[in-house]
């Protein structure tokens, strides 16, 4: 943590920790988390995660915020991909793979119907 030798400091410090709470809390966005551990990359989860964020650009979707995480402890279902949709309960997809991230990304992401024979109980 750094020093604090005067109250710019101190307001400068604030102001960053402001920034961070901003991004943590942005509502009325949908998030998107890929599980990106040791074992989800061995997994696939980068691949995954690519195709996540291709999708996302080609299609034109600002308003999501796409996140990396380290594991999420669900063992043997990796790359895990987890949907929250505004104002919806977390979706958890497991066993990820491109082509699966892209279908979830049209039907949950898009449409808002949940990709039933990929999820996952977390």
């Amino acid at each position: 943590m750094p020093t604090i030798k005067s109250i710019d400091d101190l307001k400068r410090l604030r102001e960053e920790a402001q920034k961070v709470k901003e991004l943590r809390d942005q509502t009325g966005k949908t998030q998107i988390i890929v599980g990106m551990g040791t074992v989800g990359i061995a997994a696939g989860a980068r691949e995954t995660l690519k195709e996540i964020l291709t999708f996302i650009e080609d299609h034109h979707l600002p308003d999501i915020i796409l996140r990396q995480t380290g594991n999420i402890g669900l063992g043997g279902q990796d790359p895990v991909v987890q949907v929250i949709l505004p104002g919806a309960e977390t979706v958890t997809y497991g066993k990820v793979t491109p082509a699966m991230a892209t279908r979830i990304m049209e039907e949950h992401v898009v449409k808002g119907n949940i990709v039933q024979e990929f999820r996952i109980e977390a």
